[in-house]
């Protein structure tokens, strides 16, 4: 798939950056400054990132959080990405805006026409993070059946193909498969981008980074273990995949929390308070149980281990320390060939103060982005 130059995430930065998890909580933790997604906070944060030249915002899709049976909890409160996306593009001038999509809960025609709209709004800033869906309790409101792992993600592939169709072809077409049935379709205006609207997809299991390696043009990984030998192997092993099977070059990016202080031991005492002291583990259960049963994946595979020692920490790998430490972490992570970092942090606003007074000079001067 061709795509746009235009578009932030392609910028010449050997190292993209963005704000992940923005429109909900970032992190499984009961600590009281954990960020609460109102708009006036979240239109504060996608400003502050657009200021500091990162290259892209994506909101998570969530329907209902991960403890059953608790209204209140903290986990159930989600901004829509869509809406949030296209308020988003508005008030920003060159970030990269993503919106996350559970496929099976809406039609293609739906996305492809809300997608072209944010799209010109944004002046050819939009791009999509698809997801088949994993979190069972979301397809019980919405009393539709969740597919069994492997039509997961047959399903999405026709999905997405049908609505880079809508945004590309010239005339109308017809569609009769097991998944659709459309007659006559179309889907103006289309994104200026085209077909070519850059879209984003994380895969755990050996079926989704297959997916993604086919049909994404930017991996999202988790990066497991601490040495950077072992993530290169793993990137490595996942732009092989997509070169050698399926003749595509695509980005690889990750995802991780933020944090970031004034000395190594602030960071140290102030990740062990939120994500040990404070961990919610009633969350983090829930959370654990749903990802491993819907993605075939074993709770007690290396892989769910590291993520449940993890995930009270918030979303993706750890960086955490002083300036000069989260610089040295985000170069060896390029240098291990991934092409970009989202990032989520407890408190948005000091850790992009902090970022882009502390860290970007370093990474620019690093040779891994250009100045602002």
């Amino acid at each position: 798939m061709t795509v746009s130059p235009r578009h932030p995430v392609y910028s010449n930065n050997r190292l993209k950056l963005g704000v992940f998890c923005a429109n909900t909580m970032p992190a499984l933790t009961t600590v009281p400054e954990l960020f609460k997604p109102n708009w006036t906070e979240c239109l504060r944060i996608a400003q502050m990132a657009d200021d500091a030249g990162l290259e892209a915002i994506v909101p998570i899709a969530r329907w209902k959080g991960y403890v059953d049976g608790d209204f209140q909890h903290a986990s159930h409160d989600v901004i829509e990405p869509f809406t949030y996306a296209a308020a988003i593009a508005q008030a920003t001038r060159r970030i990269g805006v993503f919106a996350t999509t559970h496929a099976p809960t809406v039609h293609p025609l739906i996305v492809a026409k809300q997608a072209a709209t944010i799209d010109a709004i944004s002046g050819g800033r939009f791009g999509m993070n698809v997801v088949g869906g994993w979190n069972r309790r979301e397809f019980d409101m919405f009393g539709i059946e969740m597919l069994g792992h492997e039509e997961r993600y047959a399903y999405l592939a026709e999905w997405l193909t049908l609505i880079r169709r809508l945004w590309s072809e010239k005339s109308e077409f017809d569609v009769d498969s097991r998944w659709f049935s459309m007659k006559g379709a179309l889907s103006r205006p289309q994104p200026s981008q085209g077909g070519a609207v850059p879209i984003m997809n994380a895969g755990f299991s050996e079926t989704g980074m297959r997916f993604a390696a086919r049909h994404s043009n930017m991996g999202l990984i988790g990066l497991f273990g601490e040495n950077p030998d072992q993530w290169q192997a793993q990137v490595a092993k996942y732009k092989a995949l997509a070169r050698d099977e399926y003749g595509r070059d695509v980005q690889v990016w990750t995802n991780a929390q933020l944090v970031l202080k004034d000395t190594e031991a602030e960071a140290a005492d102030y990740l062990r308070y939120y994500s040990e002291d404070r961990a919610d583990h009633a969350a983090i259960d829930g959370f654990i149980s749903t990802l491993a049963r819907e993605n075939g994946v074993a709770e007690d595979s290396d892989q769910m281990r590291f993520m449940r020692r993890t995930v009270a920490l918030g979303s993706g790998m750890p960086v955490v320390g002083s300036a000069e430490t989260v610089a040295a972490k985000l170069v060896s992570v390029v240098e291990a060939g991934v092409d970009g970092v989202i990032f989520s942090a407890i408190d948005y606003v000091d850790a992009l103060q902090r970022l882009a007074r502390d860290v970007l000079p370093r990474l620019a001067a690093a040779g891994v982005r250009e100045g602002v």
